[in-house]
């Protein structure tokens, strides 16, 4: 099997799996606990903690521990309008699907929303999001980098050229597909908020983060004990805190040899399909762009037939979002970079990672030929 779906989720690292594994029949205790065996495991949590913080330039009390991507999001978007009880919120219309389909129920609940649009390349320049503040604007929800064709957004213009916390605007970000592929300071980029989640960066699944900068939102997410600083309650996830943390760690290490790889190879990769195949077109912008993700238009072709053909080559590839795969509708993503209905249909993904060698590449290329057969 050739795995080139690292976007939809990844492999979780085996050196992340060996520090999980003490926590589900040896250091088991709940961290609550008032005893030795249990302080031990929370001293863990709060180290846990403090390495993700650190990667980010934040605090550690700003860290709170979620089930993953969607929960943050969620949380965002709901905590500033339940703490301003009204007003407007501005996105982009290449969110997420757990971004924008939470701002449709805000806006059920009396809000206002507006969606700024991105141009041909997937990018949302700062003064689309300028021209929809309004005096009632308390929120800017904008990705780091999306999700289907790996643009990187100008997060740090568009806080700064908007002066957003001057104006008092809390500024958040999805970075879950961005964290542990491209280096994310929070101060650097002037956001509030950042949601992410350990799955796509060699974590386990169902554990995530969200940054909250001090003082920036006041309403709980979960209502119970006094978990996560009261703000989230219920008994953590230990062994994937854990696991998350290291994964973490794992990226930052490794990201400078890792970004240089997966750029060659995804250049590369590039490279070989729009030369082989007539008509193919790179969906995003090259220069600006996650270094492990190609989204190409096949013209004439169906992505999701194209998808079920490698897959029986035994590639692993996706016609769009994994969260929207059940979904026969065309991609909002694609549609709003400029594609119709079917061209959007004829787009396939392939996502990299440190593992992903030339050979698999080259192997790609040769299946495609035969499928295609241009």
């Amino acid at each position: 099997m050739i795995y080139m779906d690292n976007a939809a989720t990844t492999p979780v690292h085996p050196k992340v799996l060996e520090a999980m594994m003490p926590y589900f029949n040896v250091r088991y205790a709940n961290p609550s606990g008032n005893y030795e065996f249990a302080r031990k495991i929370r001293k863990d949590v709060e180290n846990a903690r403090s390495i993700i913080a650190g990667t980010l330039g934040a605090r550690p009390e700003e860290i709170y521990f979620t089930s993953g991507g969607t929960e943050g999001d969620n949380w965002a978007v709901k905590a500033a309008a339940f703490d301003r009880g009204h007003g407007h919120i501005i996105s982009t219309n290449v969110e997420h699907k757990a971004m924008l389909n939470t701002l449709e129920w805000i806006e059920s609940q009396g809000f206002e929303k507006d969606l700024a649009e991105a141009d041909g390349s997937g990018i949302v320049a700062p003064d689309k999001i300028r021209r929809l503040i309004k005096n009632d604007t308390f929120m800017v929800s904008v990705m780091a980098a999306n999700n289907e064709i790996g643009t990187i957004m100008p997060l740090k213009d568009i806080a700064r050229s908007n002066n957003l916390r001057k104006r008092g605007i809390i500024f958040h970000t999805d970075a879950v597909q961005a964290y542990g592929h491209i280096y994310l300071n929070v101060n650097d980029l002037g956001v509030d908020m950042l949601s992410a989640s350990a799955h796509k960066f060699r974590g386990p699944k169902g554990a995530g983060f969200i940054y909250i900068r001090r003082d920036t939102i006041e309403t709980s997410l979960i209502h119970g004990g006094s978990q996560e600083m009261g703000m989230r309650a219920g008994t953590e996830n230990v062994a994937s805190i854990i696991g998350m943390a290291k994964a973490a760690q794992i990226c930052m290490e490794t990201i400078n040899e890792r970004r240089m790889k997966e750029t060659q190879l995804r250049n590369y990769m590039i490279d070989r399909i729009l030369r082989t195949f007539k008509g193919t077109v790179l969906n995003g912008t090259l220069d600006n762009r996650l270094p492990n993700n190609i989204n190409i238009y096949f013209p004439g072709i169906n992505g999701y037939s194209l998808v079920s053909a490698l897959d029986r080559f035994g590639v692993c590839a996706s016609a769009g979002s994994a969260c929207s795969s059940a979904s026969s509708k065309p991609s909002h993503v694609l549609k709003a970079i400029g594609l119709t209905d079917q061209q959007a249909r004829s787009c396939v993904r392939f996502t990299l990672c440190e593992d992903t060698t030339a050979q698999d590449v080259d192997y790609l290329i040769e299946t495609l030929y035969k499928i295609i057969k241009v």
